[in-house]
């Protein structure tokens, strides 16, 4: 299981691989909330996301010889561009399975990598899960999970010790950590390391309407399902249920989910794009929109969250513009 100790041999791995990146405030943003804003920018991360941390984590931990035979992973985008990523740098074969309707620009991305793509019907109700099991047992390849596995949450949790060091740095030793939460890696991950390092943060999910399943799970204390596959513009964090792995970490350590509207993290898009001068995806805008748009679900004088993808394909990011470029 991932804890403290893990997610700093991670951090000892990743050092020279990663940035650590900004914590950016606006005051036009704190006007919105209603209080200080601060926004851990993953979005400038390698490959665009968050992502590049576990990728990197998961694959530097595998035994040399596992490692030369190469990985496999499936993923929407973010998880295949950071595998990918790390895969290339060791020189060692990569396979991402994706879904057919994942944005193109994070196909096209993750195959400039070096990755072999291969793509299922998610609406059709295809398994990657089933797909990547013949293809691990086939080719003697690794599976790298997005979320529900060890070092990749160890990865995540590194994004965590930075937001310690950096609010500490700021003054702030309280208040909510709201996190753009799929099947919850990055939310359990950071969750760890604050616990650790900055015991009075609490980590809060966020997630897009209708596929709220963290949320909901907390709520009922046990593991939820999503009643679809898709059908949010936030990709990068529609997951069918919560981890395995990161459900109990997330019972342990975070607060009430939160969730927002589509329409509002385009809207959030813009307020970064205009605010921060950030471009973000929709699935990594939700945990802004929450702290923007639920405000009253927060408490403190200080709300930090995550911007931790900014993969959005052209006419996506125009869109957001277009109708929120004035707010």
């Amino acid at each position: 299981m991932t804890d403290i100790a893990r997610i700093l041999a991670a951090a000892d791995r990743l050092k020279g691989q990663i940035r650590r990146t900004p914590l950016l405030s606006s005051p036009f943003l704190d006007e919105i909330a209603g209080r200080r804003v601060l926004v851990k920018a993953e979005c400038l991360q390698h490959t665009g996301s968050f992502k590049a941390r576990g990728g990197w984590s998961a694959v530097s931990a595998l035994p040399d010889e596992v490692r030369a035979r190469g990985v496999i992973a499936f993923s929407s985008g973010n998880h295949a561009q950071g595998v990918a990523a790390a895969a290339k740098a060791f020189g060692i074969p990569a396979v991402i399975i994706m879904p057919e309707d994942a944005p193109a620009l994070k196909i096209a991305n993750t195959r400039a990598l070096g990755a072999e793509v291969v793509l299922y019907d998610r609406k059709g109700g295809g398994s990657r899960e089933a797909i990547g099991a013949e293809l691990s047992a086939a080719r003697g390849l690794t599976l790298i999970r997005p979320y529900d596995e060890p070092e990749v949450i160890a990865g995540q949790g590194t994004c965590g010790l930075e937001i310690a060091e950096q609010a500490a740095e700021m003054g702030v030793t309280s208040g909510d950590v709201v996190v753009c939460c799929g099947g919850g890696g990055l939310t359990s991950g950071i969750a760890l390391a604050l616990e650790a390092k900055a015991p009075g943060l609490r980590v809060r999910p966020a997630e897009p309407a209708g596929f709220d399943d963290t949320a909901r799970s907390l709520a009922a204390g046990e593991r939820l399902s999503n009643a679809a596959p898709s059908g949010s513009i936030c990709d990068a964090i529609v997951t069918p249920a919560p981890g395995e792995i990161t459900f109990p970490i997330l019972q342990r350590l975070a607060g009430p989910g939160l969730v927002v509207s589509d329409d509002e993290a385009l809207q959030a898009m813009a307020l970064a794009f205009t605010r921060l001068k950030l471009v973000i995806e929709p699935g990594g805008a939700v945990a802004l929109a929450a702290c923007l748009f639920r405000r009253d679900q927060i408490t403190g004088d200080t709300v930090i969250c995550t911007a931790s993808g900014g993969n959005v394909d052209a006419a996506l990011f125009a869109e957001a513009l277009t109708r929120f470029g004035d707010a």
